[in-house]
């Protein structure tokens, strides 16, 4: 089983690439593939068949995927990008906390 240190509803800011710096929350995860889909980022056209009498067809745009290493996720506290780090709670729970203020994400 493959883990991401990024979850589904967070909020994460782009690496690099052509949407270097885009801050966007996070539609779903697949980390069988390591991607990422980020809401308004990475916007993609598919050209979609009418399947059932009635429907339209059409160019749709739609999120793409990203790799899950070129996110950063943000810390909803300090607004920065930060790299989770993993600290022991007293009741003995691991906690994702930020580096830079120490709050838990």
């Amino acid at each position: 089983m493959n883990t991401l240190h990024v979850k589904k509803g967070d909020t994460a800011v782009v690496l690099s690439g052509k949407e270097k710096g885009k801050r966007g929350k996070i539609l779903s995860v697949d980390p069988k593939k390591g991607m990422v889909v980020l809401e308004g980022i990475n916007m993609v056209k598919c050209h979609t068949k009418p399947r059932r009498q009635g429907e339209t067809g059409g160019i749709i745009e739609r999120e793409g995927a990203l790799r899950a290493c070129k996110v950063m996720r943000v810390c909803p506290k300090c607004d920065k990008p930060t790299r989770p780090a993993h600290k022991l709670l007293e009741n003995g729970a691991k906690a994702t906390v930020c580096k830079h203020c120490g709050e838990t994400l």
